[in-house]
């Protein structure tokens, strides 16, 4: 495969494109970042921000924006920016994948808490995610088609109903993914903006006898009318202050109380914390493009110095491999057996060699058993009060 010459993305990243120099649109992102105004991005936001509000008095809604949160790194700090630094009055909204674990369970407890906000979630039943999570392995290469729909569709749902115009996310497109740079924001938030990056496969298309459309209905955005009748629109903060998440990270963890944990196929603890299921998802991405998130985050280290590109390398190459523990909970929840999973996902590759199997490791570094924290709740909580009567 062909690589970055600067980071250790490959040619299979989705939305890649090398400049002339072998150089990926991330690593000039990440090179851009030094060279913008950023407090004129600030002033930016502080009119979007003023503009907001008073829309919010225009319509008599009780809210000035929405933020959609999981209790991650992005959101709790979209928090404190919006409330302790903007003093907006905010809606936290949660699609809830039912996939939590049990630190993301308390980092999502813990910011409604600490920033003081109200929250609505919708979780999906788990029977529900059960079949959609087997029926996505074969429609998209991933477990994740859920939480791909049902985050960009629940927040929408919430602002028409309650007439919030203003929705805001956190990092921006042009800051890893390499589908965008900061000079070059190819793809603009709107209704379809999930469907587009992420969910790929709409909520008619998935359905079917096994999984109805009447059952999933939730995870399909409102109409394009009704997104424009109650005029949403949405912006990342990443686009406006600049972004860093190690320091964010190590700034929620000293003043809010905020938790890492070991998360799967990766050398770093605070990615997607909050769920069970990202060593699944990174390695279907192992299998179908030949790298996972150790890669993803190897390349950000390098791109702001913490490692060369040599030891990026290396690192990637030994978390990416692992076979992660969470596929046993994956295999039981769907039904599928090993020998299925592997079938469908090697279908998937899209490595120029494809007759070549991907190599794969036992994992060395997540030995626990991992299935939703809510289960293990339920039955200790169940345990407890039996051993109590």
């Amino acid at each position: 495969m062909i690589y970055c010459r600067r980071c250790c993305m490959p040619e299979t990243t989705e939305g890649i494109d090398f400049d002339e120099n072998g150089i990926c649109r991330a690593c000039n992102s990440s090179e851009q970042k030094m060279h913008i105004n950023w407090e004129e991005r600030a002033k930016s936001l502080e009119r979007i921000l003023e503009e907001a509000k008073a829309e919010a008095k225009k319509r008599n809604s009780p809210y000035d924006c929405m933020v959609p949160i999981s209790g991650g790194k992005d959101s709790a700090y979209q928090l404190h920016v919006l409330t302790k630094v903007y003093k907006l009055n905010v809606l936290a909204v949660t699609f809830s994948h039912n996939w939590y674990s049990k630190i993301g369970t308390y980092n999502l407890l813990n910011c409604l808490e600490e920033f003081d906000v109200d929250h609505i979630q919708y979780t999906p039943a788990r029977s529900k995610v059960n079949r959609a999570a087997k029926k996505s392995l074969d429609a998209i290469g991933d477990a994740c088609w859920h939480c791909h729909s049902g985050v960009g569709a629940f927040p929408l749902h919430i602002a028409t109903k309650f007439n919030i115009s203003l929705l805001i996310w956190g990092e921006s497109i042009a800051e890893m993914s390499g589908r965008a740079s900061h000079f070059e924001p190819v793809l603009k938030f709107d209704r379809d903006y999930f469907l587009k990056v992420s969910a790929k496969v709409s909520v008619k298309d998935l359905s079917d006898q096994e999984l109805k459309y009447r059952e999933i209905q939730m995870f399909e955005p409102p109409t394009a009318k009704e997104c424009e009748e109650a005029g949403v629109w949405g912006i990342h903060l990443g686009d406006y202050i600049f972004w860093d998440e190690e320091k964010q990270t190590e700034f929620l963890k000293k003043n809010y109380g905020w938790i890492e944990d070991k998360v799967e196929n990766t050398y770093k603890g605070y990615k997607s914390v909050e769920c069970i299921m990202p060593g699944v998802h990174d390695f279907t991405n192992y299998i179908k493009r030949g790298f996972g998130r150790g890669t993803v985050h190897a390349s950000m280290d390098v791109r702001t110095g913490l490692m060369n590109r040599e030891e990026g390398l290396k690192i990637a190459k030994e978390f990416d491999s692992e076979e992660p523990n969470a596929l046993n909970y994956y295999l039981e929840a769907t039904g599928h057996s090993k020998e299925e999973f592997y079938k469908i996902m090697l279908e998937k590759r899209m490595i120029p060699i494809k007759d070549i199997t991907p190599e794969i490791s036992e994992s060395k570094h997540q030995g626990k058993n991992i299935r939703p924290f809510v289960i293990d709740f339920i039955e200790e909580t169940r345990k407890e009060a039996d051993e109590e009567n």
